[in-house]
């Protein structure tokens, strides 16, 4: 066995988008891998058919597919992008091949002009698709005497950039449906209308979708519409009472949806499920008592790409929640009643289901992401794209713990050094999830276990604001830096009270978002660290505030104030107010272009500190955002993840 290797992530398979075809045994999904050398992230199709497991393209540029029938695949690719690059007025369009499952050759089929954001099948001759519409850029065209190019961007509403999307200035996500007959489309919704979910019934002849329409300022409520195909009626079922999470057809008259008011809990409330009869128009609560997140909140460094957490299949909807320490896959019926289908911890990141055969994406003890049949709720691995890593590395498994804060329970884990030797003394590592509302697990992690790997005790919780544990444990609104501060802390006293092979005097602090926050904040409330890396963070809630793509609701709802109605309240809760008590060297790394805590939040507390004369540094990554860590560029995430060793490594080694 060899050690694990900060770069070692390079090596590892990602994936994601699992699809069912029309068979239950068989099902497609996008392998994702690293070309160190080229800078990028390489994607292919594969299929399980006959119980095996083949990949099906080769052109590493795959981005997304449906299944047209039981022998061919739709599917969009950048293999044409030379092709734009080439041309004067860079046109926007996507191109989309079929191919057979069987062999041969992936094929043209048609394209749009437009850049589509997802697709799904309805007949032969019938597509329905979201593509990104962008309202400035059509009244140019319109008015074509305008010959220059504007020297300027111009924003007339909040927000006007999103993290990883770039300025979104009038751009809506519209939806649309194609007539392959025709070579042509029309739009379902409006230029100002912002689709985020649409889903079909099963015999493909209506639409459900959920919206936001909005001018000048987005709300944070949504509508909910069912578009009828065959006469072209749209029908408002909810017009802003609620933030939907989703919605699906149950069956032909029924919709189940997931959804919040957010009266109690704010942004961050866990939805109950709703009933929407399209015949009587009736809206009824099946689970009135229902207080569980509705998605995997598990975090890792280990994932790329996405997959679908919500199925419907024989009138009951198959979902994903996330609960203590680990997400689990769900079922529920028209009456509420709720069975839990997956037993054992860790994280469940997609699944699909079809003929009650459920295969799934799972991130099992310390094991990457494989794929697992489950069957009466035992699991099965049916793919190895990953086992040399337990086959060939040192890896260090997570220890359980639980420790008691104001009656309040507060569940952790601690990472032993690889090769762990009980007479030494080790340096640790405390490591804050990002969110705040996400939760850590006992799953892999890369840089943990390179940190273990390189001789570090690493160990993390989940404080109050954490998910998994219901809506009270969630809502800190009001007291960040408070209550979350105490549980952190007396989290780390029982640690280094209770491990003695830690070095007290040897022990840094980091933390990513949320995480970065709380790491900005501990250092201006102790100098019981010797070092700090504090990522992609919040320093000043006023400017967060007013900077951000999502600053001007999420700062309201999560310190409760605006800086016009309490902006002591705001500075209050800014860890920038106490850089002046700042001792602890901190490295603080931002990506360039992260809309979600902007850069800005990184300078203004690397120059207080500079201020006050502590050893600080400032790494600006370019072109990444707010994903560095998870899903950059792999020369940023080497670089990233290097800065952070050499300076922990400087300070605690």
């Amino acid at each position: 066995m060899e050690k694990l290797k900060l770069d070692d992530f390079t090596n590892y398979k990602f994936l994601s988008q699992i699809k069912h075809g029309n068979e239950k045994d068989k099902f497609a999904l996008l392998v994702h891998e690293i070309d160190k050398k080229e800078n990028k992230y390489l994607s292919n199709i594969w299929v399980y058919d006959e119980n095996k497991l083949k990949q099906l393209t080769r052109s590493d540029q795959e981005n997304y597919f449906i299944w047209l029938n039981d022998e061919e695949l739709l599917f969009s690719s950048d293999r044409d992008q030379s092709d734009k690059k080439n041309k004067k007025d860079k046109e926007i369009f996507t191109q989309f091949y079929k191919i057979n499952i069987n062999g041969g050759e992936a094929k043209k089929y048609f394209k749009i002009d437009k850049n589509v954001t997802d697709i799904k099948r309805i007949n032969d001759d019938k597509f329905v698709f979201t593509a990104i519409y962008d309202k400035q850029k059509e009244n140019k065209e319109e008015n074509k005497d305008e010959k220059e190019e504007k020297t300027f961007i111009e924003i007339d509403e909040i927000p006007f950039w999103s993290n990883g999307s770039g300025y979104t200035n009038k751009k809506r996500n519209r939806l649309y449906i194609y007539d392959l007959t025709k070579d042509s489309y029309q739009s379902i919704s409006d230029e100002l209308t912002n689709v985020s979910d649409f889903s079909l019934n099963d015999n493909k002849e209506k639409i459900v979708f959920t919206s936001n329409k909005y001018e000048n300022k987005m709300k944070l409520t949504d509508s909910l519409y069912v578009y009828y195909i065959k006469n072209s009626e749209l029908k408002t079922i909810d017009s802003g009472n609620f933030s939907y999470n989703y919605a699906r057809f149950l069956n032909d008259d029924k919709l189940i949806v997931n959804a919040t008011d957010m009266k109690n809990y704010g942004i961050n409330e866990n939805g109950k499920f709703y009933i929407y009869d399209l015949n009587n128009e009736d809206i009824q609560c099946i689970t009135p008592d229902f207080d569980k997140s509705v998605w995997n909140s598990v975090g890792s460094d280990v994932r790329y790409g996405g997959n679908s957490n919500v199925g419907v299949e024989n009138n009951h909807l198959y979902f994903i929640t996330t609960e203590n320490d680990s997400s689990y896959i769900n079922k529920i019926d028209e009456n509420g009643n709720i069975e839990k289908l997956v037993e054992n911890t860790g994280s469940v990141d997609g699944f699909s289901i079809k003929d009650r055969q459920i295969y799934f994406v799972g991130l099992r003890d310390l094991k990457l992401q494989e794929i697992y049949e489950l069957k009466d709720k035992k699991e099965e691995q049916i793919s190895k794209f990953n086992t040399f890593v337990q086959e060939e590395k040192k890896l260090s498994k997570p220890q359980k713990l639980v420790i008691e804060n104001n009656d309040v329970n507060i569940e952790g884990f601690l990472i032993k050094p690889v090769d762990f030797d009980e007479n030494k003394k080790y340096p640790a590592i405390l490591d804050i999830h990002g969110g705040p509302k996400t939760v850590y697990g006992n799953i892999f992690y890369h840089e943990m276990q390179y940190w273990a790997n390189e001789g570090y005790v690493v160990f993390f919780c989940n404080p109050r604001g954490s998910d998994g544990k219901g809506n009270e444990f969630a809502d800190i609104r009001g007291k960040y830096g408070t209550i979350d501060y105490e549980d952190i802390m007396k989290f780390t006293d029982q640690i280094l009270d209770k491990y003695s092979f830690i070095d007290s005097e040897k022990v840094g602090v980091t933390g990513g978002s949320y995480g970065g926050f709380m790491t900005n904040w501990i250092i201006g409330h102790t100098n019981r660290f010797r070092a700090a890396a504090s990522q992609r963070s919040i320093s000043n809630w006023t400017s967060m505030y007013s900077t951000t793509d999502i600053g001007y609701y999420f700062t309201k709802d999560q310190i409760g104030e605006t800086p016009w109605s309490d902006n002591d309240k705001l500075w209050e809760h800014s860890p920038l107010k106490y850089a002046d008590k700042v001792n602890t060297p901190t490295l603080f790394i931002h990506g360039e272009k992260d809309y979600r805590c902007w850069v800005v939040e990184g300078i203004e507390m690397f120059t207080a500190l500079k201020f006050h004369n502590v050893e600080s540094k400032l790494c600006i990554f370019k072109d990444e955002n707010h994903e560095l860590s998870r899903s950059g560029k792999p020369k940023s995430r080497i670089d990233r993840l290097r800065q952070m060793t050499d300076w922990f490594d400087k300070y605690l080694k």
